[in-house]
């Protein structure tokens, strides 16, 4: 059976935006669409039904086959449910600058958290235009090239999964693929690199060179796709987010485990999350 990039619709401006976004990756994949809507038992109609919103999907995106489900139940455990029968799902995610970022609990997050399938979680207000470099005039366009993907790695455990994901992402937009990995000096040193500027140049050229080599196989099988390697000294989240200001889309991981503690997301996804105004992509791994 075809997969699908299924969106979750609650009526909320973030999940419209999230559907909106899930139709042009749906185009981008050559997949049909698939709107679920999810509704506790006892609850209230949400405002605006998924055959409401496919119908509008169908007049926007051309092209793109739409379908869709309604389930009642609880949210989170239909959507991760959906996502793991899905190429892909997209969810709406809160806004910026909220004290905590995510509740606990969310329905977003304990999808993210859950799901076997990668989840991309995108802010109310996003348009196709956000996702693009401006075009000549200096004005926002779809019709301009897209800014880059970039991809957190952490180069001590890099993943295969998560790699194609992020080198696929770009290949389809046609557009550049920043890796940004960061990392710290190291601790318990005989001879620390602070104050020592050639220590530190060697130990940052060494970063860079394990960067370097993890990505030349990545490189031969997408040959077409542009690679901007950025090795930063700093934590890895504070790095990331610096470097995800100007992405089409930023891509994480998030390692599966089991046990009662399974279901939580890294540190560096999490600070994505709060932070990146972009469309986030986790992508669940070993």
């Amino acid at each position: 059976m075809t997969r699908t990039v299924t969106a979750g619709l609650d009526g909320s401006p973030e999940s419209r935006a999230a559907v909106e976004w899930a139709a042009r990756e749906a185009r981008l994949r050559r997949l049909p669409l698939k709107i679920v809507n999810v509704r506790e038992p006892g609850a209230a109609e949400s405002a605006g039904s998924p055959v409401e919103a496919a119908e509008g999907v169908r007049l926007r995106h051309p092209g793109v086959e739409v379908v869709t489900d309604r389930f009642t139940g609880d949210p989170a455990e239909a959507l991760t449910e959906a996502a793991d029968a899905a190429e892909l799902t997209v969810l709406g995610s809160h806004g910026l600058g909220t004290v905590g970022g995510f509740l606990l609990g969310s329905v977003s997050l304990a999808v993210v958290a859950r799901a076997e399938r990668p989840v991309v979680l995108v802010r109310a207000g996003e348009q196709a235009a956000d996702e693009h470099r401006p075009d000549p005039t200096g004005v926002p366009s779809a019709g301009a090239p897209f800014l880059p993907v970039v991809l957190g790695l952490d180069t001590g455990a890099p993943d295969d999964t998560l790699l194609e994901f992020a080198f696929d992402a770009a290949a389809r937009r046609d557009t550049a693929l920043r890796v940004v990995h960061g990392w710290n000096e190291p601790h318990g040193s005989v001879h620390p690199l602070q104050g020592d500027a050639g220590a530190q140049a060697s130990h940052a050229r060494g970063q860079a060179a394990v960067l370097t080599e993890l990505l030349r196989p990545w490189r031969q099988k997408f040959p077409d796709v542009q690679v901007i390697e950025a090795s930063r000294c700093g934590s890895a989240a504070r790095v990331l987010v610096g470097a995800a200001r100007d992405a089409a889309l930023v891509v994480v991981g998030r390692k599966v485990r089991t046990g009662p503690r399974g279901t939580r997301v890294g540190h560096v996804t999490h600070a994505v999350l709060h932070h990146v105004e972009a469309p986030v992509a986790v992508v669940p791994h070993a």
